[in-house]
């Protein structure tokens, strides 16, 4: 289903007029030369070509991509590539590393190469590099003044070399004659091969047998990586040994047109950015030409991008949304905050809710690509299950967090490698995809980070904070919705339920207002530890253990406090909501109630800064009894 999706992006893709797509035969190449020929075939000049974008506050060079006669897999191989190729194979130079006789092979292997290609082709662009090939020997282009000039540039260039007709200043390859010749020969490269039903298409056709690499995957080898490969016997079929791509049949043109697909969507060409969510390279397109529906999406999955840059994105270029977009995000947003239903109608008269939309995630795996994930639906649909992410982890804030922010939240603020679990990024994307729980491996993270963590102000990290709050609520919330168990309801909400009566949520309660008591006691000094940071661990997982000798404290710190009476009423608020007569403390708590703790603790906290800034706000009056009032 992937393949054929594909394929049928690529029909799309080619009948897009703004979209510059390979044809048949032909590939996009990345290119940091131009060699300029003569009508003899002298150089005129080596021109370095390259194109900006921008990476953060700095402006970044990249090769110039050029649609060019497809790239040949050679892993290991002396074969050359028709009418470009990289500085070893074109002018015989490499790095002190190789010697003259890897250098002799590749100059000689482009040399034969393309002159037998262009044997039969008149034209004075063909004639021009013909003369080319037969004048300049490995030595004559060593010493030539232009290859000279630019010899350290091509040493260190991650771009390859074409040719430009000087007469024209077109490219070689533009020539019509040529340009047909590529074609006729890519249609007849393996006419030999077997023909089989393709899977694709269904139509009896010649076999690719090995597939077009895969560029663009992040962790992937540089050269590419393939999605369909059979090379060791565990993955052929019977009858099938050596014999690659005859195990799974497609069709020489299906391949072409779905790894030219792929390679676009993974590409600086494609204006809808692939998003990288931990090691996973998530790609995503609609069936229709329509740039809004992926605009959407990528402004929806990915909310935060339009105010800051992502910091675990190789291409930090960041896009500007229409009016239209930007038009149906503030409406999104609104809905996020206000926890109202989306109104895909309201959003754009012009989109059509039923077309369908795809998103894949591609990890890498040593020469192989995994698929992590794959979701195709009604545009609707993703969209609906997006907002309802968003809404379900929400906690209030102004902006909804991107899956990569949460991710990070699962990684140690200590640790050398800021990288998120391998397999977590692409089971958080299918849970936000397909609206089923998120994955428990998430929430099991949350919680071992609140045991591990430590405030660190200075470093901006806090051991219960805002966003694992919300990944928390989240994760229960989706977890017993899915059950169809509301048990838990009425406190997996964004702010604090004063008339709440889960244990847990109550002693997650309590535990800040008795942190409350003893930093009220402290002021103005500065502690060096809170009891969260001795007591919160203990307290979440073994209540009976650690709540009577923190109540016992609170006594000592509600005396010296200023504000002890209003402490020791909310004490005795929560107190009385507990049913003293059951087990008020029980020895332990099960990961789903700790869990409800640490979020009836947040609650709490966040309540006081509330309090504190409601009562700021108000005019301040020097009476006694109104200042106990604070929270």
């Amino acid at each position: 289903m992937i393949l054929q999706n594909l394929t049928k992006l690529y029909e799309q893709l080619m009948e897009d007029e703004d979209v510059k797509i390979a044809p048949p035969g032909f590939g996009t190449i990345n290119i940091n030369f131009l060699v300029s020929l003569g009508i003899d075939g002298d150089i005129k000049a080596i021109n370095y070509v390259f194109d900006e974008y921008q990476s953060g506050k700095k402006i970044v060079e990249r090769p110039q991509r050029l649609i060019l006669p497809q790239e040949i897999n050679r892993p290991g191989n002396v074969v050359s590539h028709l009418l470009w190729d990289n500085k070893t194979y074109v002018f015989g130079l490499a790095d002190e590393s190789r010697d003259e006789t890897y250098c002799k092979n590749r100059f000689d292997a482009f040399r034969d190469r393309n002159l037998a290609f262009l044997e039969k082709i008149d034209t004075p662009e063909a004639t021009a590099f013909k003369l080319f090939l037969k004048r300049y020997t490995q030595e004559d282009l060593a010493k030539n003044e232009w290859v000279q000039t630019k010899q350290e540039q091509l040493l260190k260039a991650t771009g390859n070399i074409t040719f430009v007709f000087e007469p024209s200043q077109k490219l070689i390859v533009k020539s019509k004659e040529i340009a047909q010749a590529i074609i006729s020969e890519w249609e007849t490269a393996e006419a030999d091969v077997e023909q089989r039903q393709c899977l694709i298409t269904g139509k009896n056709a010649p076999v690719q047998v090995i597939h077009a690499r895969i560029k663009g995957v992040v962790g992937a080898q540089s050269s590419g990586a393939a999605i369909v490969s059979f090379n060791e016997r565990a993955y052929e079929s019977y009858g099938k040994e050596r014999l690659q791509g005859l195990n799974s049949p497609i069709s020489e043109l299906a391949a072409f047109e779905y790894t030219t697909a792929l390679n676009y969507l993974l590409s600086p060409d494609n204006p809808h950015r692939r998003l990288q969510i931990g090691d996973t390279s998530v790609v995503y397109w609609a069936e229709s030409e329509n740039p809004a529906y992926s605009n959407l999406f990528q402004a929806t999955i990915d909310p935060q991008w339009s105010f800051e840059l992502n910091p675990t994105s190789e291409d930090k270029t960041e896009p500007i949304y229409d009016s239209e977009i930007t038009a149906m995000l503030e409406k999104i947003a609104k809905s996020i905050r206000n926890g109202l239903p989306l109104d895909f109608k309201a959003l754009e008269t012009e989109l059509d809710p039923t077309t369908k939309f795809h998103v894949l995630g591609l990890a890498p795996n040593a020469a192989r690509i995994s698929i992590r994930f794959y979701e195709t639906a009604p545009f609707s649909s993703i969209l609906s299950r997006l907002v309802q992410h968003h809404e379900d982890i929400s906690m209030g804030q102004e902006r909804p967090w991107s899956v990569w922010r949460i991710l990070k939240e699962t990684i140690s603020p200590k640790a050398s490698k800021q990288e998120a679990a391998p397999l977590l990024a692409g089971a958080i994307m299918r849970s936000i995809l397909t609206g089923l729980p998120y994955p428990m491996a998430l929430y099991y993270a949350i919680l071992n980070r609140v045991r591990a963590d430590a405030d660190d102000l200075a470093k901006g990290v806090f051991k219960i904070g805002q966003l694992k709050a919300g990944i928390i609520k989240a994760c229960l919330l989706r977890k017993y919705r899915y059950q169809n168990n509301f048990q838990y309801q009425e406190v997996l909400t964004m702010t604090l339920n004063s008339e709440a009566k889960n244990r847990p949520y109550l002693l997650g309660r309590l535990f800040a207002a008795l942190e409350k008591a003893q930093e009220d006691a402290a002021r103005p000094a500065t502690l060096n530890a809170t009891i969260k940071d001795r007591y919160f661990t203990s307290a979440c997982a073994n209540p009976a253990s650690t709540f009577p000798v923190l109540l016992r404290l609170s006594q000592h710190h509600i005396s010296k406090s200023e504000w002890g009476r209003n402490t020791e009423r909310l004490i005795r608020s929560i107190m009385e909501l507990i049913d003293l007569d059951e087990d008020p403390f029980p020895k332990r708590l099960s990961l789903d109630e700790q869990g409800i703790f640490i979020l009836g603790y947040y609650h709490q906290r966040n309540d006081f800064f509330k309090s504190r800034k409601k009562e700021e706000s108000e005019p301040q009056s020097s009476e006694p009894e109104i200042q106990e009032n604070l929270f």
